[in-house]
């Protein structure tokens, strides 16, 4: 559902429309602080985004900013100019850095009015033309009450670094009695608002405690982060007309909500601003590293996807089966929408045309088939019965559910690409017209998947690498080991890791790409050890099987 020009006048209103006039200066030059860091995103050949916020005194109107760009954290500026941290969008300021070397570091930071100096951030330039190497972290799913970012703690460390791929859940939208609240509680990292967000001054207050944590702004300091969101930026298992966790009831109207959503986040992101004549919901862009890869970022969620047949963790019938399977058949059913498939085959047959190697989709959701493991059969009777009565009650019921549902042949998540069969087999037969066997990057799911992608003619389409959760838990929570059942069960599952956060670090060469999951020994206390529980090699143009080696 896009946001019309109405919709745009009523945010004006309350003041939180993305395209106001400005507005003029705060008469008295007040001290500022940048109580939330610096960050860089959308990275060019010559620049990219350059985001901070000014903290203001009380009261006070817009706020003028300088940024400067150098080739160290203290050198002399090679690139400056002025930017103002505008009262209608939260005292955030972006501004596009141009006119900078490709391939190159960067240190960039902002000046207060009173001559405050905010903290450096470093990015790097997009490289043009013979790129021997391009390395990314891969990033989703960082629950602020789930534990502590250790991950971000360790990219920030890392010593080579282009860039951060985030492929969304920055924020998540419950209340301090909701998703993780035990963890929360155990370990004081409650969330702001402690209630449930819903408004523009709500999802502004949750971006802002993220951006607090030191972590955060340590991995944000290191590198440009590209990002787009996926569903609880705005509420669970969102599409483009709802949410499971929004009731019109009692929560209002959808759009208003998600308006809210997206103004937030185009505010407190390094992301690019809507386009002019495009819907807000509109994130899909592209990046080219040089001769080596194109990096295609597709947005899942809010501009085209259908309902889901279920919604994860929802109880299912028996009676439910057959009926929610003829839906999920539906070739009207959609995730991208025919723009933005048209725009992704057209995108990836530009790169191939190009002589890159590699064609890398930054996707939200699981794209490989997953059907959900019967663990009474994998485990045995004995296994199985002991790993049962450690169980809560309730928790039993639901897992003897699922299992019901796995042997009729429900797939794992609905939520997934596996809620969408035809929408799946159209991006595959895009993917083999532009002449591309890309590497699918996808987050959601809270756990680390290697999984060769096949069309359903049984051929092989491409390899898909998924990030684990930085802080979310997942079904390792409750079931320690069960990636290792859910890999047995599925064909096109080399690898599943249920158990482990942290992020994937991937390296692309001229010959091949290699997955390094990253984990962290855990999230609930500092300090932390940190591992690469298994490492994955694609070879050029993946005319092979993903190939583990480590």
């Amino acid at each position: 559902m896009t946001i019309n020009r109405r919709d745009a006048l009523t945010l004006i209103g309350s003041g939180a429309a993305i395209s106001l006039p400005a507005l003029p200066l705060a008469a008295a030059a007040a001290p500022v602080a940048f109580a939330h860091g610096v960050a860089s995103g959308d990275p060019s050949a010559d620049g990219a985004i350059l985001w901070t916020r000014a903290t203001p005194a009380s009261g006070a109107g817009d706020i003028a900013l300088d940024w400067h760009v150098a080739e160290t954290a203290e050198g002399k500026p090679v690139r400056s100019g002025r930017v103002t941290a505008r009262a209608a969008r939260d005292f955030t300021a972006k501004v596009e850095a141009t006119g900078l070397q490709p391939g190159r570091d960067y240190h960039y930071w902002f000046t207060g009015p009173s001559g405050e100096r905010s903290p450096a951030g470093r990015m790097r330039t997009l490289p043009k033309g013979k790129t021997a190497d391009v390395v990314m972290a891969v990033v989703s799913c960082q629950l602020y009450g789930g534990g502590f970012f250790n991950a971000y703690q360790s990219i920030a460390q890392l010593d080579r670094l282009d860039a951060v791929l985030h492929l969304g859940d920055y924020i998540y939208e419950y209340g301090t009695d909701g998703f993780g609240a035990d963890v929360a509680k155990k370990i004081g990292r409650l969330v702001e608002p402690a209630h449930e967000i819903l408004t523009l001054a709500d999802y502004r207050a949750r971006h802002a405690q993220v951006k607090r944590d030191a972590d955060m702004q340590a991995a944000h300091a290191r590198a440009a982060f590209i990002c787009v969101w996926d569903d609880h930026e705005v509420a669970n298992d969102d599409w483009m007309g709802g949410a499971e966790n929004h009731d019109p009831k009692t929560e209002g109207d959808w759009k208003a909500r998600k308006a809210a959503s997206m103004q937030a986040y185009f505010e407190w992101m390094p992301i690019r601003d809507p386009k002019p004549g495009q819907p807000w919901e509109a994130i899909n862009r592209s990046f080219d590293f040089g001769d080596l890869a194109t990096i295609v970022m597709v947005e899942t969620r809010l501009l085209a996807r259908s309902k889901q047949v279920a919604s994860k963790g929802e109880g299912i019938a028996p009676a439910d089966y057959a009926p929610m399977m003829a839906e999920r058949a539906q070739p009207e059913r959609e995730l991208l929408g025919p723009a933005q498939l048209g725009w992704v085959e057209r995108t990836l047959a530009a790169s191939v045309a190009a002589g890159r190697p590699w064609q890398v989709l930054g996707n939200q959701v699981v794209m490989a088939r997953v059907a959900g493991p019967d663990l009474e059969k994998q485990m045995g009777a004995e296994k199985f019965g002991a790993m049962m009565a450690r169980l809560p009650a309730m928790w039993r019921d639901r897992l003897m559910a699922g299992i019901a549902s796995y042997r009729a042949g429900l797939p794992f998540n609905f939520d997934s690409w596996d809620g969408y069969p035809p929408a799946r087999e159209r991006l595959y037969a895009a993917f083999r017209r532009a002449k591309s066997r890309p590497i699918v990057l996808s987050g959601d799911s809270h756990a680390a998947w290697a999984n060769d992608l096949h069309d359903a003619s049984g051929a092989l389409v491409a390899a898909e690498f998924g990030a684990t959760a930085v802080t979310s838990p997942s079904y390792g929570s409750l079931l320690p080991g069960i990636g290792r059942y859910i890999a047995d069960a599925n064909e096109e599952v080399r690898f599943c890791d249920q158990d482990n956060k942290g992020y994937l670090l991937l390296t692309l060469t001229q010959q091949d790409a290699v997955a390094d999951f990253r984990t962290v020994s855990t999230v609930l206390a500092k300090p932390f050890t940190q591992a690469t529980a298994k490492r994955f090699r694609v070879a050029t143009k993946i005319d092979q099987p993903i190939a583990e080696i480590g």
